[in-house]
């Protein structure tokens, strides 16, 4: 018997079976072959079709069930993981209303930072744990603003995990994690942000139901069954956001516990119980998945870093090399500190962590004479590293202590010389394991059972791969990385 995990990307749709005795990996597909597209009308627009989601979603499915030869009736669960912030709109028939308003658009910025201005950073901070910002909430003020005829039609706003379990059930409902990453809930009260709803001009009534993270949330219906292929009556026991969802995925629900991920952008996610937030501005803060209303304040600290991985591709596609492991091999002939030279990776639009700076990749301290390819490689791979340890320093300030860091099998933590410098820098060991947020997803929806030990066990004996040391003599690196701070203050400075 198994479970069916569904991860919701923007460029894809990942599936996955796990046996359920075992929680091992049968398979995972991914559609379409090609990345999908997306919608933009204007500069910073970013939009995709609800309804696509949905046709690669099927096609997944049945991909899934001939290559593996597994039956409807086999499958005896679904976990869905989704792109956070998206926003979708649909009327009484539970048809979309227009395209849905994904993670990347930035049209509701300034909606977002005129209400963090006139209900107070103070308020913000301590009830919502964010600033409204670009996120759900402020793409409804939005749609409300700028198509109000249509607003008018709307029964309810969706995530879009929300809306994939709609399909499957003919259910509207999300989750407390889910309104948190939305910017609907108020930690303060323990419930919906009702301030937040009166100052957007938001009716209540447009909140789907609540459920829990873990449970029965719905069950495929009929119609779910004739479109998807999974049997009419199977339970769908679990929904997150992909950040929190990846945490999950690698055994992160506790405090002192914290997720990275080494793609194309970077992101740290550190899970506490305190509500104290003092980087508002540079940090997102958001109800984890064992977050409980009345019960454990988890709380998952997000901290992306946008020039991340993109800046070894864009080596990759713009150096004289064929692969990564040429350049991690010539990488690895230059001694720590890239003699002097140094990678700053912001290259990737505006940087959260820096204050939402624009600071663009700088390479400096080149010796015509005698650095080459490899140093830039080198000094490349650390630069990141050393963006990922600032990072880390910020979430210290916010009253994180990492007792364990695991991480991803990506491209980034397959660098030795990356993975050793991020775990020498903060003196703490770095598991990598071998999973992804589809895995993930599949295997919590045997959490509805509220066993988190059998979870973790599952994880590490099927996906644990390596552990990083931190080395002994930190000193090299020490030098290198406060060479990469000096010369990103300057930077910073003259911005």
């Amino acid at each position: 018997m198994y479970y069916l995990g569904l991860d919701i990307g923007s460029s894809s749709i990942k599936a996955a079976i796990v046996e359920i005795a075992t929680g091992k990996s049968i398979g995972v597909v991914q559609e379409p072959e090609q990345e999908m597209g997306m919608f933009a009308q204007k500069n910073g627009w970013a939009e995709q079709k609800p309804e696509d989601w949905w046709v690669h979603i099927c096609n997944a499915i049945t991909r899934l069930k001939k290559q593996y030869n597994i039956s409807r009736t086999q499958i005896k669960g679904v976990g869905i993981s989704y792109q956070m912030h998206g926003l979708v709109i649909v009327d009484k028939e539970g048809k979309p209303l227009r395209k849905s308003i994904i993670w990347c658009d930035s049209r509701a910025v300034e909606t977002g930072n005129k209400a963090f201005e006139d209900i107070g950073e103070d308020t913000c901070s301590s009830q919502l744990l964010n600033s409204p910002a670009n996120f759900t909430a402020s793409k409804l003020k939005w749609v409300k603003d700028n198509e109000p005829e249509l607003y008018k039609k709307i029964y309810k706003f969706m995530l879009p995990g929300d809306y994939i379990a709609y399909k499957f059930s003919n259910v509207i409902n999300t989750t407390i994690s889910g309104l948190s990453e939305g910017i609907f809930w108020d930690f303060k009260n323990n419930s919906v942000a009702d301030f937040l709803l009166e100052y957007y001009g938001i009716d209540k009534s447009l909140v789907p139901d609540i459920v829990d993270t873990f449970g029965l949330q719905s069950v495929v219906n009929e119609k779910g069954e004739s479109e998807s292929g999974i049997a009419a009556g199977t339970p769908i026991y679990y929904r997150a956001g992909d950040q929190p969802n990846n945490a999950l995925s690698l055994n992160v629900f506790n405090p002192g516990e914290v997720a990275a991920t080494g793609g194309t952008s970077g992101v740290v996610y550190a899970v506490t119980d305190s509500l104290s937030v003092k980087e508002s501005a540079r940090v997102n803060n958001f109800a984890h998945v064992n977050y409980k209303k009345d019960e454990a304040s988890r709380i998952g600290k997000l901290l992306c870093i946008n020039g991340a991985g993109i800046q070894y591709r864009w080596l990759l596609n713009n150096l004289d090399v064929d692969s990564y492991e040429e350049m991690n091999n010539l990488a690895s002939n230059i001694q720590v500190g890239s003699d002097g030279v140094c990678l700053i990776p912001f290259g990737n639009g505006a940087e959260r962590m820096l204050n939402n700076k624009e600071i663009g990749t700088r390479i400096v301290n080149i010796n015509l004479n005698n650095h080459h390819k490899g140093h830039i490689c080198r000094a490349a791979l650390e630069g990141i590293a050393f963006s990922f340890v600032y990072g880390m320093e910020i979430l210290k300030s916010d009253g994180i202590e990492a007792k364990v860091i695991r991480a991803g099998n990506d491209n980034l933590f397959r660098s030795d010389i990356f993975a050793n410098t991020v775990a020498t820098l903060i003196e703490q060991e770095i598991e990598i394991y071998n999973t992804t947020g589809a895995i993930g997803a599949a295997r919590a929806a045997d959490l509805h059972k509220g066993d988190f030990e059998s979870f973790g066990k599952a994880i590490i004996d099927n996906d644990h791969v390596m552990t990083f040391m931190p080395f002994k003599d930190k000193k090299p690196y020490l030098e290198a990385y406060q060479n990469w701070k000096n010369e990103l203050e300057i930077i910073l400075n003259n911005k």
